[in-house]
């Protein structure tokens, strides 16, 4: 499931674009002096890995590489399916393209996934889970021309909840609808701005297909998406604490991103036998390339601010 290709001892030429099968989760590495003579094998990998410090997006900067391979590798082999599925989706989607197609590619591929062994797996090692309920889960309120929309679910450091995006797109929708809303604050109340969805949420959907319809017909990345080409960076994210899974996939649709210095970022969907499902592999890859955030969720690396703006994840930091 994982080929690792030595840029050492390459052969010159990566794999073509035309072949006949999805070519699977690649992980080169090398030296930078090797990186630079293998233009081929950075495109066609999955990433590459150095211990070097080599600015490219196709690139990860790891400690050790060895490390770093024999953990990808275990990864790969516990959550086969789910490493294939991701690959698969973040080349398939088009960063440069419309955002529907892309939501939709997800939003099948992570359906498959929920009807796969492996989250079937994560939910009976889950075991029963029950819902809180919040009230409030997100609240909004404006300010001049300004919406200012924060999640308000604290004490499960803003998880998001079925309820919670009901919440958020009536939020979206008043501004998609009233043009006199010339910037949108998305933020998080409490220690975090989103740690992702609510895990005693999932597997409660009573099958993938009604939960694919629902992503794609109640979708707080499609209208990010459509806010963010009206207003451009005023339509802003202002994040700290967790900004993982879901949370990190909305923020990434926002026109501009700042993050508090405590922020750490991460994809951590693989751990559950799934990909991201909230228009993540379209937001992030935008943002970072399709090599980095396929690292990000083949590897469950957290990254912290300072890495996040080195990337182009989010656009500025601050305490």
């Amino acid at each position: 499931m994982l080929q690792v290709v030595d840029l050492s001892s390459a052969p010159g030429a990566g794999p073509g674009t035309g072949a006949a099968a999805p070519p699977g989760v690649i992980v080169a590495h090398g030296r930078a002096d090797d990186l630079a003579a293998c233009e081929s094998w950075l495109n066609a990998a999955t990433f590459t890995l150095t211990e070097d410090r080599y600015e490219d997006r196709r690139v990860v900067t790891v400690d050790s590489v060895p490390d770093a391979l024999a953990e990808l590798t275990a990864r790969c082999r516990h959550w086969p399916q789910a490493s294939s599925v991701c690959d698969d989706v973040l080349r398939a989607v088009d960063p440069g393209g419309p955002a529907l197609p892309a939501v939709v590619t997800e939003s099948l591929a992570y359906s498959t996934l929920q009807a796969g062994p492996e989250f079937a797996r994560w939910l009976t090692e889950r075991g029963p889970a029950r819902m809180p309920d919040i009230a409030d889960p997100v609240r909004a309120e404006r300010d001049g021309d300004t919406l200012r929309i924060a999640f308000n679910r604290p004490q499960r450091h803003n998880a998001f909840s079925t309820d919670a995006r009901a919440t958020l797109l009536e939020a979206l929708t008043v501004a998609q609808l009233d043009p006199s809303v010339t910037g949108i604050v998305l933020s998080g109340n409490g220690p975090s701005f989103c740690s992702g969805g609510d895990l005693a949420e999932f597997g409660t959907f009573a099958d993938p297909a009604s939960a694919h319809l629902a992503r794609t017909r109640h979708s707080p990345a499609l209208a990010l998406d459509a806010l963010t080409a009206r207003l451009g960076p005023a339509c802003t994210a202002e994040v700290h604490g967790r900004v993982l899974g879901s949370g990190l996939e909305m923020a990434a649709f926002c026109g501009w991103v700042s993050a508090r210095d405590d922020s750490v970022f991460g994809l951590p969907e693989l751990h559950l036998g799934l990909i991201p499902g909230a228009g993540g592999t379209l937001s992030v890859t935008r943002r970072i390339g399709r090599w980095r955030t396929a690292y990000l969720v083949l590897s469950g690396r957290i990254i912290d601010a300072g890495t996040a703006l080195a990337w182009g994840l989010i656009d500025a930091t601050g305490a």
